[in-house]
């Protein structure tokens, strides 16, 4: 058991030998390079080994008029402040603070998962290999789920880049992606499962925001909405879901700030309080 501990990349660790952290700096930097590289090219660039039904990121996106659709400049711009911020994390693991360089490797496994499996999905949504792309982004979902509740107690500039960031796009990115996915998109039939399913995305939130007080997932999944709102106002005025995504969005937001503002000014303390009762299911909240 001892030995299969040892083995394991994604157990538990008080401390990580010279020769693990070597190879976390090496991976973590080599995937994260990986997913920007194929981010941004894909963004701007069809492939080129292709079929006519290959496109770029938002070529798709816009190709299909789903409940889902985004706007690609604010989820772009999601995107590279997510990107800037995991920069940010990884730095950590060149740190001389031994707490935080034992925290930005004890996550190291399921980042470098999560940066594959980004990677991955990448490459097969621009080519419309969609039923493989769900796979894909439902397995990386259960990824940064077992991230989020097996590692508590972390920073904030671990959670943020590496957990919360990713684990929202990634729950939206199921709809996303599923709803280009299913046959005819654009139909009476899917735009009213949509209609429901957006719903979804506030009730996530929520579940995060009342139980861990996290307010980094209540903002990103607001950004989010956000952008499902912007998109589906410029396809379609008259329609319930632009109307549903705002709503979500300033439900979202304001029940963000009324955590975060506490938090910040340090009135409230409440998700401390959780973390000493039951550091196995606190959030991943902590100062620098």
């Amino acid at each position: 058991m001892e030995r299969a501990h040892q083995i394991n990349p994604f157990a538990k660790r008080d401390s990580h030998s010279k020769n693990s952290i070597l190879t976390y700096k090496i991976l973590t930097i080599v995937t994260w390079l990986l997913s920007i590289i194929v981010s941004f090219y894909y963004t701007f660039n069809r492939p080129h080994d292709g079929a006519w039904q290959w496109h770029t990121i938002w070529e798709q996106n816009d190709l299909y008029p789903t409940a889902f659709r985004m706007n690609h400049i604010i989820a772009s711009i999601y995107w590279i402040v997510l990107f800037v911020l995991q920069g940010g994390y990884i730095v950590h693991l060149w740190s001389g603070d031994a707490e935080k360089l034992n925290a930005a490797c004890a996550v190291g496994s399921h980042f470098i998962l999560n940066n594959l499996f980004h990677f991955a999905f990448v490459m097969l949504f621009v080519r419309s290999y969609f039923g493989w792309a769900e796979l894909l982004v439902i397995v990386n979902f259960a990824n940064l789920t077992s991230l989020y509740f097996r590692h508590p107690g972390y920073a904030r500039f671990i959670h943020e880049a590496v957990v919360s960031g990713p684990l929202a796009w990634t729950f939206v990115a199921i709809y996303w992606n599923g709803a280009i996915m299913v046959p005819h998109p654009a139909s009476l039939v899917s735009r009213i499962f949509g209609n429901i399913f957006i719903w979804s995305i506030l009730v996530y939130g929520l579940f995060f925001i009342v139980t861990y007080k996290d307010y980094t997932m209540g903002f990103n999944l607001s950004v989010i909405a956000a952008a499902i709102g912007v998109g589906q106002f410029f396809r379609q005025i008259i329609a319930f879901q632009w109307i549903f995504a705002f709503t979500i969005m300033a439900t979202l937001f304001v029940a963000t700030v009324a955590i975060a503002i506490p938090a910040a000014t340090g009135k409230d303390f409440g998700w401390q309080r959780r973390q000493e009762a039951d550091t196995e299911r606190a959030p991943l909240l902590g100062d620098n």
